[in-house]
């Protein structure tokens, strides 16, 4: 008989979290059961899974017991107090926060891209930056055809990006604009409805904000080092769905036509491009999509291997919950769920 695990979600009752339960829900993996976890204010609450109300437990180190897998999307600090003791009670932590991203004795995974990196994990693996997932998933395979020598990367993020309090902002700006009444905001620095933010993160002294550099570290960690890549990351009025324009430039040369049918057959990717019948990646068609889309390919003559893309996808699911899935769907095929 085929094992089945016991998975835990640690801030089941966030954003993020309720993708992770929603799309455990509807998952293939041997599920025997599910513990959701959260602060302990919230315990008591109760969440339906697959018929079944289950309520929703403090997340503390007894909370572990028993648990073969959890989901951490609790933010790093919770990550980092929290995921040590998940590890000492035999639990594997597919983490979704900062904290162990960029930490070499954890490997940082997208199951397309460098699936064999979970091999060498020692109880955590990190689930990197929604806005890096969904460009690495495109990345890999021209890098594996043509070597990628330089990335320029700007992104149009959405405020569920940032919580449940940030998408909450949004439409109550909205409504007050409605109203004719004064706006106001917490979340972020400045109003978000009908504005762009290009500010994601703190700022670094390098003028760059954190979020950036994480698309630059996480790359280079997953695909390679060597590859060039500057980021610009901008906050925008969408609910659901991270896009991104993506300048790259490769060593060797390439057909467009090669090049599009490469995507089209890459793992996680769906073309839409067909920009004279108005067809091309949108967030609103993303949201609540798994698939990474990609369009407006062509070629940037202002270098000799120069190529444009258009890249989104929804930034709860492939950018964070349903990327962490499909790490438990391929530790669990590799038999690879144990605590070193």
């Amino acid at each position: 008989m085929n094992k089945k695990y016991n998975f835990a979600i640690v801030g089941a009752l966030g954003k993020v979290g309720t993708e992770m339960t929603r799309i455990l829900e509807a998952s293939s993996l041997p599920i025997n059961s599910v513990t959701l976890m959260d602060l302990p204010r919230f315990a008591g609450e109760r969440v339906t899974f697959r018929g079944e109300e289950l309520s929703v437990v403090a997340a503390e180190e007894k909370s572990f017991r028993g648990v073969d897998i959890a989901f951490f999307s609790a933010g790093g600090e919770a990550s980092k107090e929290l995921a040590p003791l998940a590890n000492k009670a035999g639990c594997l932590v597919i983490d979704n926060s900062a904290a162990f991203r960029m930490d070499p004795q954890v490997p940082l995974v997208v199951p397309e891209v460098n699936p064999r990196d979970v091999e060498w994990h020692r109880g955590i693996i990190a689930n990197p930056n929604c806005s890096t997932i969904q460009m690495v998933v495109v990345l890999k395979p021209l890098h594996d055809a043509y070597t990628i020598k330089r990335v320029v990367v700007s992104t149009y993020q959405a405020v569920s990006g940032t919580g449940k309090a940030a998408v909450d902002e949004l439409e109550q700006q909205i409504r007050d604009h409605v109203k004719g009444e004064t706006l106001s905001w917490e979340v972020y620095p400045h109003q978000i409805a009908f504005n762009a933010l290009p500010h994601i993160d703190i700022f670094q002294e390098n003028l760059y904000t954190k979020e950036e550099m994480k698309m630059v570290h996480e790359t280079h960690k997953m695909l390679d080092e060597s590859i060039k890549v500057t980021a610009t990351t901008v906050r925008i009025p969408v609910v659901v769905g991270h896009s991104e324009s993506v300048n790259i430039e490769t060593e060797k040369p390439f057909a467009l036509k090669e090049l599009r049918q490469l995507l089209s057959k890459a793992p996680g990717v769906v073309v839409e491009d067909d920009p004279f019948r108005n067809i091309y990646p949108l967030a609103l068609k993303a949201a609540g999509r798994d698939e990474v889309f990609v369009g407006r390919i062509r070629r940037d003559d202002t270098i000799p291997n120069g190529i444009n893309l258009w890249i989104v996808a929804d930034n709860l699911r492939k950018g964070a919950a349903l990327n962490a899935v499909q790490i438990a769907e391929l530790i669990i095929k590799e038999e690879l769920v144990r605590v070193p």
